[in-house]
């Protein structure tokens, strides 16, 4: 099959979420002869676009968001040994911490984050659930990471996400880094209200927002 149309069957995997699927052609193109980066180029970053793209949409749902972003994680676990057995490294557009804070234990919709978050390039550190301001503070000077992201369920633990933001200041570090909120108590009238730099309604809308606070912050890759 010619390198075209194993590109195509890997964009079609992803969107469709099938995993074997994708590693056969993945496997298969790198035999042909494409390098490990112009697989993620020509094929797996804009079949993750368009996957975004279709879930904003509503032409995809939850599941299916969820089996093709799994789908383009075992796609980049074949390429992505083999960039660095060359000598290099995927590109690292960012570097997050992620958590549900204090006082609250939700964690379906911080995994789900922390998933796009990779596949859209991120280094994450995901610090789980009942996570108290310091913790996230220290973890972010710990890793040098550039956005600090909070999320809240339960409207009796949004004052958590103020106390990261108060914690930053208080430390003389809220320039430091950018923080954003999310989960189903906030929104953007909340999150102007504590001084937070950015919040989104929605997963794949997160992951968006931390692209542009990431290049606002200058963040280079090493």
């Amino acid at each position: 099959m010619r390198q075209e149309d194993l590109i195509v069957s890997i964009k079609r995997a992803v969107t469709d979420g099938r995993r074997e699927e994708v590693l056969a052609a993945t496997r298969s193109v790198l035999a042909e002869g494409m390098s490990p980066r112009e697989v993620i180029e020509a094929a797996l970053v804009p079949a993750i676009d368009e996957v975004g793209r279709m879930y904003v949409a509503e032409e995809l749902f939850l599941p299916e968001m969820m089996e093709s972003a799994e789908t383009f994680q075992a796609a980049m676990e074949v390429l992505q040994p083999l960039i660095e057995a060359g000598g290099g490294a995927v590109a690292c557009v960012g570097t997050v911490v992620l958590g549900t804070v204090r006082g609250d234990i939700h964690s379906i919709g911080k995994d789900i984050l922390a998933l796009l978050l990779r596949t859209a390039g991120f280094s994450v550190h995901d610090l789980g659930v009942d996570v108290a301001p310091f913790d996230f503070v220290s973890k972010a000077q710990a890793v040098g990471a550039d956005i600090i992201a909070c999320s809240a369920l339960l409207t009796t633990t949004l004052t958590a996400q103020r106390d990261v933001v108060e914690v930053l200041a208080d430390e003389g570090r809220r320039e430091d880094y950018k923080v954003m909120v999310g989960g189903g108590a906030t929104s953007r009238e909340w999150a102007d209200s504590i001084g937070a730099d950015g919040w989104a309604a929605t997963a794949y809308g997160a992951v968006e927002m931390a692209r542009r606070l990431s290049a606002a912050a200058g963040y280079v890759a090493d």
